[in-house]
């Protein structure tokens, strides 16, 4: 990557964090607009035009397979890039994906997540797991979580400035607490709930390696993350009889729809149709 792209790149993320980007976003972001200075790093980023985007898009589909949520990753924050450099509105709309992916939720039985959870030894961990899965939390706001965020007197959990910008509240486990009392007494965390080895957030890569470590002892065949026991939550909220505007709120889901892809999915779990196979 040559110099000038660094620069850019530095000023593009100091210009969303002057916006009040979402470090999770600024980050997507960058990694995106990364990969299009590079391949232009030699052009008149003023003079571009759509076409040569086009060919650029058509490439990384070609040769990398790219998905359709990269895709549109990329061409947003072109996009942005030319809002904020050139105020100069272009237009990629053509270049975006015209079918939206009708994939289900991927989610664990019950049975699995006890599994997972029988694997975890340690306290930290089992923690995060219990927070993903107990109360359906993003990735993103578990390790922003802080000491302060959690309300024993209440019982519940603050999510500050969550996706959206938006704050809301859900319940604490009894379990879970009893839990975050024993992890505290023995790690002692300053100010965020989860720290890293040399303090500061605990990293999403460690997460994602340990859920992963712990799904395979537990003999689970499926590409375990983070977000899968989000998505678990949800289901089984569910198939419990939760209403579904309530599991919205708990969510933090800006539109119902987002919230309804769980139905399908329950509805299929909870079918008593036979399969005509014998």
């Amino acid at each position: 990557m040559c110099p000038n792209t660094n620069n850019l790149l530095a000023d593009f993320v100091m210009k969303l964090r002057l916006q009040r980007y979402a470090p999770s976003s600024i980050k997507t972001y960058k990694n995106a607009l990364a990969k299009f200075l590079t391949a232009f790093d030699r052009y008149n980023l003023a003079q571009l035009k759509v076409q040569q985007t086009q060919h650029f898009i058509y490439q990384l589909q070609e040769k990398h397979a790219i998905s359709a949520a990269y895709q549109k990753q990329i061409l947003a924050s072109i996009t942005k890039f030319y809002l904020l450099y050139y105020e100069r509105k272009i237009d990629l709309s053509s270049l975006y994906p015209k079918r939206k992916s009708k994939q289900l939720p991927r989610y664990l039985s019950v049975l699995e997540v006890k599994r997972l959870m029988r694997q975890c030894s340690n306290q930290k961990h089992l923690c995060i797991l219990q927070i993903l899965y107990g109360c359906g939390l993003r990735i993103s706001e578990v390790i922003a979580l802080k000491i302060s965020d959690i309300d024993s007197s209440a019982m519940c959990i603050h999510i500050r400035v969550a996706k959206g910008k938006k704050d809301r509240v859900v319940p604490l486990p009894s379990i879970l607490l009893r839990n975050l009392r024993q992890y505290y007494q023995k790690y002692h965390p300053n100010t965020q709930l989860f720290e890293g080895q040399k303090g500061g957030r605990y990293s999403v890569k460690s997460i994602q390696n340990f859920i992963k470590k712990y799904a395979q002892k537990a003999n689970i065949h499926k590409s375990v993350t983070p977000h899968m026991l989000r998505h678990s939550y949800a289901t089984h909220q569910l198939e419990n009889g939760i209403n579904i505007r309530h599991i919205q709120e708990l969510l933090g889901h800006n539109s119902i729809k987002t919230t309804e892809r769980y139905t399908h999915v329950t509805k299929v779990s909870n079918n008593k149709i036979s399969s005509p196979f014998r």
